[in-house]
């Protein structure tokens, strides 16, 4: 089989991704096919910052660091 199909390792994760929004920008923007991602605005909720982003989601980093996604209400 050729190599070219197997990309096992390229994969990342959500809660892979560095605690940075440059960070979470790029691996959304990756995700979204190369289609730029960007934060549209942010807030304070629940102690914790979140980033309202332009693929209709919305991110904070929770206590260990790491990225989630963050339910809307």
């Amino acid at each position: 089989m050729s190599q070219a199909f197997v990309r096992e390792s390229d994969d990342q994760w959500l809660d892979d991704v560095p605690p940075t929004l440059n960070a979470l920008i790029n691996f959304l923007t990756r995700e979204n096919n190369g289609i730029r991602v960007y934060e549209k605005s942010s807030r304070i909720e629940d102690g914790r910052e979140v980033h309202d982003m332009s693929n209709g989601l919305s991110y904070a980093k929770d206590d260990r660091g790491t990225w989630q996604i963050v339910p809307t209400r």
